[in-house]
């Protein structure tokens, strides 16, 4: 039960600190369950964020759902998502009993426009930490130039993008051991 507990009280800790969405939540999300808590090595991190953003919802909420299931099964799963929830549920509700009142003065208008920034500063850092662990070679460097310009210029969806990138991952995997033989 212990163990339930600090999954919860992690993620929750995650989700009350962080501003802006699941992308701005990775760094401290690494922080706390890569390095303060040692549930996943970097590695398994990377793996776990690339698997969370193809499934439908939150990558924050979703790689929560990986994390505690590897700790503690479902239970594990279910302390995590609802940690990883429950502060912007909070936030959100407060703050919508209230957003009408407030929202016209300049201060709070100002406060959110510096809080985007720093929300971009926060996405940009966790670009650059996934992009040293994942471009590691010649063919990476290709599929995300090739996945990057098809993004830009198209309106392909962006779960289209992520499965062909992961099938030809996966089928230059099978060409290099095919060839290796």
């Amino acid at each position: 039960m212990r163990s339930l507990a600090k999954l919860f009280f992690s993620f929750t800790y995650i989700g009350a600190f962080t501003f802006g969405g699941g992308y701005s939540m990775l760094p401290m999300f690494h922080r706390v369950v890569a390095q303060k808590n040692g549930w996943l090595t970097e590695e398994e991190m990377t793996d776990i964020f690339s698997l969370s953003q193809c499934l439908p919802g939150i990558i924050a909420v979703n790689s929560a759902v990986f994390v505690g299931y590897g700790q503690k099964g479902v239970a594990g799963s279910i302390a995590a998502a609802l940690g990883a929830t429950l502060p912007s549920l909070v936030i959100i509700t407060a703050i919508a009993a209230f957003i009408s009142g407030f929202s016209d003065y300049p201060a709070v208008e100002h406060a959110f426009a510096g809080i985007r920034v720093c929300v971009c500063v926060l996405i940009i850092n966790t670009v650059v930490k996934l992009w040293k662990q994942s471009i590691t070679d010649k063919l990476a460097i290709v599929i995300f130039t090739a996945v990057f310009l098809i993004s830009a210029f198209t309106s392909i969806s962006a779960a289209v993008l992520v499965v062909s990138a992961g099938c030809a991952g996966i089928a230059a995997s099978k060409l290099r051991k095919g060839g290796a033989k």
